[in-house]
């Protein structure tokens, strides 16, 4: 579908920024659902066992449409959700932190009227989908994480490594008060095309795909609920809240795993995310694009969908 320019003059709504289609002329369900005290947006495609797909910052669903297609056709239900905050969900005024992001995503799949599902996440998605296989493991069938550390080793590079620090400069920007906001909506929300490229490989994505992100952030309070996961993150490093949800990730992940990174991922460093598999206790699978940034499943989608889909239905993950 090709994206609607965004119009200074028209307030986003989600009815128009967030409701689209995906290319191909395919159609996915839209609908809302009721999880963890609030109400999100979902889109649809396909059927079979359950797999959720979840976003990463600056984006919502939409970056998942590439694999809403491969997944259903490879005879999955595929899901991609809109975080709290984001999208067409519901923008609360607090519930930000990690733990209880994570039981909205497994309160959906129970809305979902599924015992379980495989977790796909990218970014802010993947630091989710670890904590939700920690805490409700029984409702976790198998992990796939993007661009993404082991919540741990991702706390343990911004306290250690300089040129994590460095990389993730956007966060250390976004613990200013209101400051963020702003830029992220200044100009029909150009710092979030910005962003997307900078961050990309060589295969940045179409400047009509960038306009649909750029309006979905101007939906108003966007922009507010995308930082405030970050700003728990930093935050919360020293507070007790923080440190008590760092032990509880001790616990090992115990269901098979699929890790994927782009090796010129410019956000989170290729050493940052390599190791992450000492948290887990289950197949674990790390696979290195080449040549691809910190949104590989958008740079490349079909060889990041070939790469999910092959591993989804191999019966022994660990060879």
């Amino acid at each position: 579908m090709t994206a609607p320019a965004p119009d200074p003059s028209t307030p986003p709504t989600a009815a128009t920024a967030v409701r689209l289609d995906i290319p191909g002329g395919r159609k996915v369900t839209h609908r809302d659902v009721a999880a963890n005290g609030a109400r999100f947006h979902v889109a649809e495609l396909g059927d079979g066992p359950l797999v959720l797909l979840l976003h990463g910052f600056p984006q919502f669903w939409w970056t998942w449409r590439h694999q809403l297609t491969a997944l259903a056709d490879a005879g999955y239900r595929a899901v991609a959700m809109d975080l709290r905050g984001v999208g067409g969900s519901d923008r609360t005024p607090r519930g930000y932190d990690p733990a209880n992001l994570a039981l909205d995503i497994t309160g959906v799949v129970r809305s979902l009227g599924e015992p379980d599902a495989a977790l796909v996440g990218h970014d802010l998605g993947g630091y989710l989908a670890w904590t939700a296989a920690v805490m409700r493991p029984k409702l976790v069938r198998r992990l796939v994480v993007s661009s993404m550390p082991h919540p741990r080793r991702w706390r343990s590079a911004m306290l250690s490594d300089f040129g994590q620090t460095r990389a993730s400069s956007h966060i250390w920007g976004f613990q200013r008060p209101f400051v963020p906001e702003r830029q992220l909506v200044a100009d029909d929300g150009a710092l979030v095309g910005e962003l997307i490229r900078d961050w990309s490989g060589p295969l940045v994505p179409e400047d009509a795909d960038l306009d649909v992100y750029r309006r979905a952030m101007r939906i108003p309070s966007t922009a507010h609920c995308s930082v405030e996961p970050y700003r728990w993150m930093m935050r919360s490093m020293a507070r007790p809240d923080g440190l008590q949800f760092n032990r509880r990730m001790k616990r090992p992940v115990r269901v098979p795993t699929l890790h994927l990174h782009g090796s010129l991922d410019p956000v989170m460093r290729t050493r940052s995310a390599a190791g992450s598999g000492e948290y887990v206790e289950a197949p674990y699978r790390w696979r290195l694009f080449d040549g691809l940034g910190h949104f590989p499943h958008e740079e490349d989608p079909a060889a990041f969908s070939t790469e999910l889909v092959n591993w989804l239905k191999d019966p022994e993950p660990d060879r």
